[in-house]
Parts: C-alpha cells; sequence; structure tokens
C-alpha cells in the first residue's frame, strides 16, 4: 500500500493558471515553447486575453480535445492547437515584425536560469555539444512590453535555478518582471527578488534552502 504524500507546490498546470491570472484584459501575448504553452488553456472569467505564436496566428485558444486536433493549425512548438473567433493567420515575418515593433504586451517564456537582477538565460547551456535553439526569444525579451517566465524552480539535479548571476549564455539582461516557479511566485524589483506568494506547503525557509539568490517577502 502505497502512502499519500503530502503535495508540495504547484502542478504544471496550477502555475500556468497563476500565471494567465497576472495578465491584464485585453493583453496581446507571446506563449514560449514548452510549459507557457498550457498557458492559453486559462482565460480568466470576464477577461479576453490574445494569444500569439510565432509561426503566425493571432487568436490562439486551447488544446483541442483528443481526436479533434487539426494538423495545419499548430503552435511555434509544433503542437496542435485550436483557434477563438475572430483569430487571423499571416507570415512569420509579420508575426516577428509585430514583436520587435512592439505590439506585445506579455510574453511567457520558460528558463535555465533568472538572476538576482533579473536577467534571462533560456536558449543554451554554453557547453560545447549544446544544440543552438535561440528561437525568438532574444527577439521577445528585446520587444514586448513584459516579461513572465514560468519554470520549475529546480533542475531535476536539484539545482537551483534562480541564481546570483546566470552562468548560462544570456538571452537578455535585466528583462524578467515576475517568476512563476512550482515552489512560488516572485516578482524582480530593483532591490532584488520578492517572494509575492508560496505554493502549498511551502514556507519561506524551504524556499530559501532552494535558490541561490537572494530572496526578500
Amino acid at each position: 500500500m502505497v502512502e499519500n504524500q503530502t503535495k508540495i507546490g504547484w502542478s504544471k498546470a496550477e502555475m500556468a493558471q497563476k500565471v494567465a491570472l497576472d495578465i491584464p484584459d485585453g493583453s496581446y501575448v507571446n506563449l514560449g515553447i514548452g510549459m507557457p504553452e498550457m498557458v492559453a488553456d486559462f482565460v480568466p472569467e470576464g477577461r479576453e486575453l490574445i494569444y500569439q505564436t510565432e509561426n503566425g496566428l493571432l487568436g490562439m485558444g486551447p488544446v483541442p480535445e483528443a481526436g479533434k486536433e487539426d494538423l495545419e493549425l499548430v503552435n511555434a512548438g509544433k503542437k496542435p492547437v485550436t483557434t477563438i473567433p475572430g483569430a487571423s493567420f499571416f507570415h512569420h515575418a509579420d508575426s516577428f515584425t509585430m514583436i520587435r515593433g512592439g505590439h506585445i504586451d506579455v510574453c511567457v517564456l520558460g528558463a535555465m536560469q533568472v538572476s538576482a537582477d533579473g536577467d534571462l538565460a533560456n536558449w543554451s547551456t554554453g557547453a560545447a555539444n549544446a544544440i543552438p535553439a535561440v528561437g525568438g526569444a532574444m527577439d521577445l525579451v528585446a520587444g514586448v512590453k513584459r516579461i513572465f517566465v514560468i519554470t520549475q524552480h529546480n533542475t531535476k539535479d536539484g539545482k537551483a535555478k534562480l541564481v546570483k548571476q546566470c552562468s548560462f549564455p544570456l538571452t537578455g539582461k535585466g528583462v524578467v518582471e515576475t517568476i512563476y516557479s512550482n515552489l512560488a511566485i516572485i516578482d524582480v524589483k530593483e532591490e532584488g527578488l520578492f517572494v509575492r506568494e508560496m505554493g502549498p506547503n511551502v514556507d519561506f525557509e524551504y524556499l530559501k534552502e532552494r535558490t541561490e539568490a537572494e530572496i526578500f517577502r
């Protein structure tokens, strides 16, 4: 018989919902590949969030039901998606014109590391055999008004992702506004990293032990 284990922190779906709740009504939102894609499944009641994908779709809806996928309708991560009424399709180049022109309000990205100053590293570990994967991340952090990061608080082998200084190549310097991890929601301010909310069964000491960067509350 397996004993019930106490749940610590939020699930990925709960993290995505936390992100969606912080996006203002009427925002145009770009979602990165991976966990950020899950944010499209959540639109808070009474709000309209317009999700954009780099491959040329404005008005992305939630993941389709099993068996109802359209393999020609995919997001930037090549995963099947749906559209909302009024959605539009356009060329990949036009998508980046929107991003570089400052027309996207919020971007949600994954992270390998985030520093105490809000520096973001999310495209390479810098290792000699690392696969280059810049994608559109550098354009996004340069052109989008607000950058949210959604990530596991630690790597699979327990290393901190919230660090004093990034050791991986940077995607952008001082670009991250808020970090949504499975353990906490943390705002990046000039004075440092401030914990806004902690997940279920997470206390401040538990969080500090798993965070290399100094955190405040």
